[in-house]
């Protein structure tokens, strides 16, 4: 499936994200629901900021493929984390586990630091809007 990206020149290259994408017509819209690092049993096991980001965006991506799409059916995504700047430091580990479940595609994003999630251990939640588009 291919979005088509919008980003007008005034405000400036986007790197990371795009600042908009249009799905394609006759897509089903799917809204991911935040997806932090816990397991199946409701517990997060590890306290590894990098580890959780890429449990959560496996799970993000697990309900888009249940769904039956992949990850460039994701047109937007939010990031919460409880550390900015844990962020901020880890952004070369943070690239290598996205390229590893999102290759080189950037949905629309959004970053956000809050003062904590639902589970006190959790350190990042990510959620998503997807588009499925049927192929039969």
């Amino acid at each position: 499936m291919t979005f088509r990206r919008v980003n007008p020149d005034e405000l400036g290259a986007p790197s990371g994200w795009n600042n908009g994408m249009i799905a394609p017509a006759g897509g089903r819209v799917l809204f991911v629901a935040g997806q932090d690092a816990a397991n199946a049993d409701g517990e997060v096991l590890t306290d590894d900021f990098i580890e959780q980001f890429d449990i959560a965006l496996r799970k993000m991506l697990a309900v888009v493929r249940a769904a039956g799409g992949d990850a460039e059916s994701v047109g937007r995504m939010t990031v919460f984390v409880t550390d900015m700047e844990l962020y901020l430091s880890a952004r070369s580990e943070l690239g290598a586990v996205w390229r590893a479940h999102m290759d080189k595609h950037f949905p629309a994003m959004a970053l956000m630091e809050v003062s904590r999630l639902v589970d006190a251990r959790a350190k990042v939640e990510v959620e998503a809007t997807a588009v499925i588009v049927d192929t039969e």
